[in-house]
Order: structure tokens, then C-alpha cells, then sequence
């Protein structure tokens, strides 16, 4: 799997605060190895029942019992009751599109009716109408559509983003984008992961003329975004009526060649051409994944990419065809989820509403969701060592969910269970009660 990664935009403000977290029903901790959870160890959430926790300084200095806590604890902290509900790690949302102006709902509507995403598309419609608006926005309209959003992340209890710009498709826009992501990250509100995903569309200026967009991505966008540290990853939609695999791999390896980790939106609609292609190029993680066949599978095994599934998408585009997520569990790939929330095909910032998707459609159990998209989704972003877990000498990035066990979670769905959400110890969101 990804070897860890440091990056400042991990950083956290100085707390010289210490709190403790008491009165857990159940502190869901997933303790474990230092490493992506595959197989069985999915199912292993590592529960502390009547659990506690002290945290210092944003991190998290020791985990267990509430008598264990109160011992260690000493005076002159602060009490973060849970009131009997379930804390847990913050949500790591390994797949999002989280910068754009305007909203589809126009089209979803039309979608509604019958007519199918991809007429909607030929016609100017889909990714392409989100960069026309997104293109006229100014950057301070993106930041404020982005904040709200963020708020909705919150609420969910997400508290790592991945941000992918790509409805810029021009130098300037994209970098517009990526700044926007930068300006989010240093609210430290949300920790944000930035990924240039210029090679989202082929944009309106450039229809019928791919080489000459792929040539301005690779001699322009990618060394710019490089050299002014925009990202750290760079996606590509790998698909034949897209970016097909041979235009891909100029792209994802001209991005390795100016530093950037690799991510691939994969056989979302075309068996095996994007999952191959992240095995060959040794990407993190190979996303989407709905029309892999076992062939591919077995590449991304072999090569250590991480498959991350968007049952969201899939749900709002109506096709019904899910990720074969119980057969690559079996096979021992380390899954992920994500709600590849975009203003088109997945307009939601919900990660209780995917766990929901996971049960019902995926097949998944509640605990393999949520290794998932925690401890998993973190190892996919080369932050493992720091966040998706609540354990000794991580950042103390977690949530108090009003659920009296974990199970509940997928089970009560269409609702933001968030109570409260600490990232670096320090509260960025609690519900008020009257």
C-alpha cells in the first residue's frame, strides 16, 4: 500500500489545551496495524465500551476505559461529555469534487424524465456546463459555495477531504480551483488533499482536437500546478470516450514526472482500461470501478492499488450497476468509500448516506464500511499514520455521533448524525439543542 506522506497543509494550529472525551457508549477506535485493513480485519473496529479519551496539544495521547482516562488525566482539563453516544474517527473522504459554481439541477430533473446522462452531455450539458459557470466565477463566489459545502461535510461528520479541481480545463481556471482548495485548507475547518484533475473533459474549445488539450496539460497546466505546489495528485477520467488508456498514461506520466501521486477515475463505464492502467503506473488508489472483471482485480491486488467505490454516483445516475465490492473484499483488497460528490452525477456530501449505499447495495457490513472510510480511505490519501484512527500520537480528528452503536449508523439513513467534530482536538461543528 502508499507509503505515508507529510505535507503542510496537514498542519494544525498549536493547541496547548488538553481535553478528555468520556461517557462513550462505545469508542470505535480501529486500532490496529499501520496499514490499509483488508479481508477480515475489515469486521475489526477495535470497540472500547464506557470508553474515554485524553487528548493534548491535537493529539491524541491515550485511549481506554473512563477510569484509566481520569487517572492519567490530572486537573486543569476541559470535559467533552459524549452523553452515552458512540465516538468515532472523522470521516476520510477519499474522492470529491468539492469547487464548482451553479448546481445541474436542471438536468437531474431532465434525467428524471428519461433522457440519459450521455445525450444530456453530447448536447453541451453535464461536465461541460459545470466549466462554463465555474470558468465566469470569480474565485471569492467559489470559496463561498465552497464553504457551504464544507459545512455539509461537517455535518456529516467528514473531516479529511480529497478536492479535485477539473471544471476549470484551462491553466487559469484550474488554478483558480486548486487556490480555492488552498484558501479551504487554511481555515483549518476541514483538512483538504488537493488533486488536479484537468483531464476531467476535453473542454468545448478543444472538441476534436484531444492531443492539442493533452499537449496544453502536459506542457503547461501540469508543470504550473507542480511548481506552485497546487496539488499533490493527479487524476485522470480514464474512459474510451474520454481520456482512452493511451492518452491516460501520457498524462498520469508526465504528472509522476513533475512529482504528483496518481489517482484514476476507472472502468466506471468500460471493463478493465483504467484499472489496468493504474496497476501498470503503480497508482494509489484506481476509483469508480463498476465494470471491473476479476482480471482487474487481480492487477490492482498485485500492484498495491487501493480500489475506492462511489455507490453515491451510481445511485444518482440511476444505473443500478454497483461495484463488485464482496468480491474484491474477498479477494483482499483494501476497499474504500467515498461519495464523489460533484453537482452532477453525485450531489451529496453524506458519508453516512454512502455507509447506507454499502449496506443495501454493496452488500457490506457496517463495520467493513467503516474501516472503509475512515482508516482505509486514510492509508489511500498516504495519511494513515496521522488520521482515520483513534489511537496514541495521532491527530485528534473524531466525532460524536448521536447512535447508541456503531451498526446504526447505515442503518438510520437519510440523516447527519454528527453531534460534534473535533479536528486537532479542537470543535469545528456541534449541533445545537434546544
Amino acid at each position: 500500500m502508499a507509503a505515508e506522506t507529510s505535507d503542510r497543509r496537514d498542519a494544525t494550529p498549536s493547541q496547548s489545551g488538553s481535553l478528555v472525551v468520556w461517557n462513550c457508549k462505545q469508542l470505535v477506535t480501529l486500532a490496529g496495524p499501520a496499514r490499509a485493513r483488508s479481508g477480515a480485519e475489515m469486521r475489526e473496529l477495535a470497540v472500547v465500551h464506557d470508553g474515554a479519551m485524553l487528548v493534548r496539544d491535537g493529539r491524541i495521547e491515550r485511549v481506554g476505559s473512563r477510569a484509566e482516562i481520569e487517572r492519567a488525566a490530572g486537573g486543569d482539563v476541559e470535559i467533552v461529555d459524549a452523553g452515552g453516544r458512540i465516538a468515532m474517527p472523522g470521516f476520510v473522504d477519499a474522492h470529491t469534487h468539492p469547487v464548482f459554481a451553479g448546481t445541474r439541477a436542471d438536468e437531474f430533473e431532465e434525467r428524471m424524465q428519461g433522457t440519459p446522462y450521455a445525450e444530456i452531455a453530447a448536447r453541451g450539458g453535464g461536465i461541460r456546463s459545470t466549466v462554463r459557470r465555474t470558468r465566469e466565477a470569480g474565485e471569492e463566489e467559489l470559496l463561498t459555495a465552497a464553504r457551504r459545502y464544507r459545512n455539509w461535510f461537517l455535518r456529516g461528520g467528514t473531516t479529511t477531504v480529497e478536492a479535485k479541481s477539473g471544471y476549470g480545463l484551462s491553466v487559469e481556471a484550474e488554478c483558480k480551483m486548486l487556490r480555492v482548495v488552498e484558501r479551504l485548507a487554511a481555515e483549518f475547518s476541514v483538512r483538504y488533499v488537493p488533486t488536479f484533475l484537468g483531464a476531467h473533459e476535453v473542454p468545448d474549445e478543444y472538441r476534436g482536437r484531444m492531443d492539442a488539450y493533452i499537449e496544453l496539460l502536459v506542457e503547461e497546466m501540469i508543470p504550473r500546478v507542480a511548481a506552485e505546489r497546487l496539488a499533490e495528485y493527479c487524476d485522470v477520467f480514464c474512459e474510451p470516450a474520454v481520456f482512452p488508456v493511451e492518452k491516460a498514461r501520457m498524462i498520469l506520466r508526465a504528472a509522476g514526472r513533475a512529482g504528483l501521486r496518481l489517482r484514476l477515475h476507472a472502468d466506471q463505464f468500460s471493463a478493465d482500461y483504467g484499472s489496468l492502467l493504474a496497476a501498470e503506473l503503480g497508482a494509489d488508489t484506481a476509483d469508480h470501478l463498476e465494470s471491473t472483471s476479476p482480471a482487474g482485480f487481480v492487477a490492482l491486488r498485485s500492484a498495491g492499488v487501493m480500489p475506492v467505490l462511489l455507490p453515491a454516483s451510481v445511485y444518482a445516475l440511476g444505473s443500478g450497476h454497483y461495484p463488485a465490492a464482496r468480491r474484491m473484499i474477498e479477494m483482499g483488497l483494501p476497499v474504500v468509500l467515498a461519495t464523489d460528490f460533484n453537482p452532477g452525477s453525485s450531489p451529496t456530501a453524506s458519508m453516512p448516506m454512502v455507509l447506507s449505499l454499502a449496506a443495501t447495495q454493496l452488500k457490506m457490513t457496517a463495520a467493513e464500511s467503516i474501516t472503509a472510510a475512515t482508516i482505509n480511505a486514510a492509508y489511500s490519501l498516504r495519511r494513515g499514520g496521522n488520521i482515520g484512527s483513534l489511537e496514541t500520537g495521532k491527530l485528534a480528528d473524531f466525532v460524536i455521533c448521536d447512535c447508541d452503536d456503531y451498526r446504526e449508523l447505515p442503518y438510520f439513513f437519510g440523516r447527519e448524525p454528527a453531534v460534534a467534530v473535533y479536528i486537532g482536538g479542537v470543535c469545528k461543528y456541534k449541533l445545537i439543542r434546544n
